[in-house]
């Protein structure tokens, strides 16, 4: 089983110019969002929606996914940021320390979800075709095949690692271990690809690093089953008619597993919660649990879906 146990150090994406690089991890969100677009456009065909509401939807879907993303990861995991870094919680930037282009990084599942949700909210208020409700029935099978995707593309940064284990599954995550500028001190090499394809060949250096939980593996493994079975009660049942019911279960599965990938992953940001055992991401997932239970129960429509 020592087959399944392996060194993490990949080429995280290809340097265009100066400080800007085209990073996978964000190849990973265009490829999520594409496929959500496709998989929209096939649904609003199957019930005769007009497609003119299907690019707006789209735009109101990313823009507030990544907005709520990130004010989400400022709030939650990293609110030192509005007093040390503000401009680096809006702009792919950073300040501190140095000018340096770093792509949007930290992003929160939790604010995503947030962000979705009023955003659809405003997008609904434009454009009356159908209720909030039967868009986000809809949006939440989108949703879950891009969160895929998304965990992907955090394996590829060797970031969201889990926790230090000794089974048969650990990764060592050379990347998280040493930092780019511990890469080029450690090496003396200042191209940082090549300082950790260095480090990589170093086996006192890698003997360093212990083995992980991949977690962001876990978590998008579980994310296909969360899809299908979205997909399976949508096109293959009459659950689809029930307002409220995918969304509900798209709530309850996606923060199920949420839930429980938690108790093997490190902590993420400084301020970070322990109360009873539970981390802040568990605290988090909660509530969204419980919502799901009502739409999927409890939730009546006070008016038929027009």
């Amino acid at each position: 089983m020592q087959l399944l146990k392996f060194d993490w150090n990949p080429l995280t994406g290809i340097d265009i110019v100066g400080n800007f690089k085209l990073h996978f991890y964000s190849l990973m969100w265009v490829v999520a969002f594409i496929l959500g677009w496709y998989i929209m456009k096939y649904i609003y065909k199957k019930e005769k929606v007009d497609l003119k509401y299907l690019d707006p939807l789209f735009m109101y879907t990313v823009l507030s996914t990544m907005i709520g993303a990130r004010l989400g990861h400022v709030l939650f995991y990293q609110s030192e940021l509005i007093t040390q870094d503000f401009f680096s919680i809006f702009l792919p930037f950073k300040f501190k320390g140095g000018f340096e282009f770093t792509g949007f990084q930290g992003l929160a599942s939790h604010g995503a979800a947030i962000g979705i949700i009023i955003g659809l909210y405003l997008y609904r208020r434009k454009y009356k075709y159908k209720s909030l409700i039967w868009i986000l029935d809809r949006v939440v099978i989108s949703v879950a095949s891009g969160a895929v995707f998304i965990r992907i593309g955090n394996f590829i940064n060797s970031e969201i690692i889990g926790k230090v284990t000794n089974s048969d599954l650990g990764v060592r995550f050379i990347q998280n271990y040493y930092n780019r500028y511990e890469a080029v001190r450690l090496t003396g090499i200042k191209n940082v690809h090549k300082a950790y394809d260095a480090i990589g060949k170093n086996k006192e250096l890698v003997d360093q690093v212990p083995f992980r939980h991949p977690a962001q593996l876990y978590e998008s493994f579980c994310y296909i089953f969360v899809f299908l079975i979205l997909w399976y009660f949508y096109s293959k049942t009459d659950k689809k008619n029930q307002t409220g019911f995918l969304f509900g279960l798209f709530l309850i599965l996606l923060w199920t597993v949420r839930f429980f990938v938690e108790f093997v992953k490190e902590p993420q940001g400084d301020e970070y919660i322990n109360w009873f055992g539970l981390d802040t991401g568990q605290w988090l997932s909660i509530p969204f649990i419980l919502i799901g239970l009502y739409f999927m129960f409890q939730y009546k429509p006070k008016q038929p879906v027009k």
